[in-house]
C-alpha cells in the first residue's frame, strides 16, 4: 500500500508498534515481515537497467497456517485495535491483497 506522505511517520510507527504486534497474537499467524520498495540497477543481457521505485511502496507478508486465519474473529478483532483503523487506514491508498502459496 501507499500512504499520504504527511502521515508516513505515524503509519510506520503504528504499523511496527501496534498493528504487527496485534496481528501476531492471532492464532495461526506465524510471522509478519514488512518491506519497502527501493529503486535499483541490474544487469540484463550485458546492459545495465535502471529500475525506478515500484508502487505501491509498502508491502507486508504474513506467514499464516491457512487462509481461514484471515476470516477468523481473532483476525477481525486484531485489525481493528489501536490507532490503525481511525488514524492510519484512512490515509492509505493502493492497497492490494494477494494469497500466495509457496512452491517447492
Amino acid at each position: 500500500m501507499d500512504v499520504d506522505p504527511a502521515h508516513e511517520r505515524l503509519f510506520n510507527q503504528v504499523y511496527d508498534e501496534e498493528h504487527v504486534p496485534n496481528l501476531l497474537t492471532v492464532a495461526g499467524v506465524r510471522a509478519v515481515t514488512r518491506f519497502r520498495t527501493l529503486p535499483f540497477e541490474l544487469s540484463i543481457g550485458g546492459a545495465l537497467k535502471q529500475v525506478p521505485q515500484a508502487t505501491p511502496h509498502y508491502h507486508t507478508m504474513y506467514g499464516i497456517d491457512s487462509p481461514d486465519v484471515l476470516v477468523s474473529p481473532a483476525w477481525s478483532d486484531a485489525v481493528e485495535r489501536g490507532r490503525w483503523p481511525l488514524q492510519v487506514r484512512p490515509f492509505t491508498t493502493d492497497r492490494r491483497h494477494m494469497l500466495l502459496e509457496r512452491m517447492r
